[in-house]
Parts: structure tokens; sequence; C-alpha cells
């Protein structure tokens, strides 16, 4: 998929399901819109003070999903299974209303998104995209659990590590060129959890909508979903596409090369606003040609506007 040019949806997009902690039926009708439009939320639910805007730092929490809240206090969750859809097909632009607090989980990830989005078709505009990349390292940390980004040339690279004294998830860490790569195993990996934590989930009144239909639960040495893993690296493979939804809350697509150890939603978030805590640390870049070559991204082929 180019990224050179805004695109959008050509045809309206509406599908519905359960939402994963509210447990909900909610429908999702996703709609074309004009280029530097950005992502939106709208709540058609409500008559007042319903757009919300999943930037950064409208994330007001990311225990167990990423959610945003707008000024008034209306927010939507669960929104980075689809934010990793429409980063990796290059949508830069659409409006998506919602009838309820929530996203559909679907399958567990981002599958059914992507499938969604290619059935309605891509339309593509002549404005020129916009592209964040990254000057200067940047590293948060919380305990034993870190990301950190560098400068890159013309890649976003994502390498990612999980740690669990389970036995089937285990130690596992993947790598990805996200511009480059084949990412059909990230968008089909499935949210996942331990079998003893869902008490415990569900005693915070979470996970009301889960089932084995939209999550992989291992219990000791056993994976309780009949169909078993859908890819080898599905546990970690399911993070990074976690991490993808969340990057795309910065609202541009980036250049740089992240390494995550134990991350999730809150490290992935504690990131963006460190990076955009100083405008030292990022440039905001134009693309003005129509080719890019495979070169270092920051000579004559884009346009600082930053």
């Amino acid at each position: 998929m180019p990224y050179l040019t805004q695109k959008t949806i050509k045809n309206n997009i509406s599908f519905g399901g359960v939402a994963l902690h509210s447990g909900l039926n909610v429908n999702v009708c996703i709609k074309p819109a004009l280029p530097n439009h950005g992502i939106v939320f709208k709540r058609v639910d409500l008559k007042n003070n319903n757009l919300i805007y999943p930037n950064f730092m409208n994330v007001s929490n990311t225990s167990l999903n990423t959610t945003v809240e707008n000024e008034y206090g209306i927010s939507v969750s669960t929104i980075e299974h689809l934010m990793c859809a429409l980063f990796g097909l290059g949508i830069d632009n659409a409006i998506i209303e919602i009838d309820n607090e929530e996203v559909p989980i679907l399958d567990g990830s981002a599958k059914i998104f992507i499938e969604k989005i290619i059935s309605a078709g891509i339309k593509t505009s002549d404005a020129p995209i916009k592209i964040i990349k990254i000057n200067k390292e940047i590293s948060y940390s919380d305990g034993n659990r870190y990301i950190n980004i560098k400068p890159s040339t013309l890649s976003l690279d994502i390498d990612f590590e999980l740690k669990y004294s389970n036995p089937i998830i285990g130690n596992q860490r993947n790598r990805f060129k996200v511009y480059e790569d084949d990412l059909s195993d990230v968008y089909n990996s499935r949210t996942f959890c331990l079998y003893e934590d869902i008490e415990l989930i569900k005693k915070n009144g979470l996970a009301k909508g889960g089932s084995l239909n939209n999550a992989v639960v291992v219990k000791g040495e056993e994976i309780l979903n009949s169909e078993g893993l859908r890819n080898e690296k599905e546990f970690v493979n399911h993070k990074i596409l976690d991490c993808l939804g969340d990057l795309y809350t910065c609202g541009y697509r980036m250049i740089g090369s992240i390494q995550c150890s134990q991350g999730g939603h809150y490290l992935t978030n504690q990131l963006l606003r460190k990076i955009f805590s100083n405008k030292e640390n990022f440039s905001l870049l134009e693309i003005k040609e129509k080719k890019l070559p495979h070169t270092l991204i920051d000579r004559n082929y884009l346009k600082s506007i930053a």
C-alpha cells in the first residue's frame, strides 16, 4: 500500500458486535472524510459534544484497552485494533460513527477491520501525507518494562518482547519493518489472557463480553481455544498490533525505530507524550514528490512543515 498521498474509504462500512469490556452490542459506521480531516469518532447515541479525537493527549485510560475522551467527558474505548487497521491500510481520514462507548471486539484482532476496509475500497486524494520523523532517542521505563524510540532513515521498525512465567506464552520476541514486511500475522493476532486472571478482571467490571470467540485464553500448559493459535508468535504479535494502533494516536505515520520490553498501552502512550513534549524531538514532514526513493527521508524529497 503506497503511503504518499492521503486516503479515505470509498464506501461506508457498517458492522456491529459485542464490546469486550461492557458486554454491550455496539453498531459502527465508518464513513469517508475529506483530506486533512483526520480520524474522528462520533458518538451518534448522543446529540451534543459527541466528537472524540483519538489523540494521545486525549487518552484517559490504558488499563486493558485504550480509551479516548473529549473535554466533556464523552469517551470511546478499545480503539486500538481499529486504529491499527486504519494505520496499516493507510487510511488518513475517516468519520467513525458509533452508538455506544466501546468499539466492538469482533474476533479480538484487526483481521475483520482490515477485511471490511478492503471490501469498502480505498480512495486516494491528491493531498500529500505528513509524517512524524523522530530526531532524538526517547525512552520511557516503568520498573523492568521499557520502551524507546530512535531516529531511523525511511522506516518504522518495531522490536517487541514479552516475558511471561506461563510456559505457553514464555518469552517471545518479534521484529517488523512496518512499511516493508507482510503484517498479516500481526493483524490476525488476537488479544489474550491467562485463565487465572479472568476472575479478577471480571470483578473489576471488565471483560463482560469476553469469550473464546474473541480472545486466546491460556490455562497452565493448555490453550483453551479449540483451534489453537493462528501463528507461532501470536502473543507478541498482538502486542505489536496494539502498539501500532496506539502509535496512530499521534495522528500520522512515523519514521523511527522502536524497541519495547513487556510494554502495553500505558508505555506507548507515555512515550508519545514524552516525544511531543519537546519540538526538538521530532519533525513533521510533508511529502512533496510523487515517488519516495529508498534513501534518507530528510533529504530534498520532503518539506518540513513543523
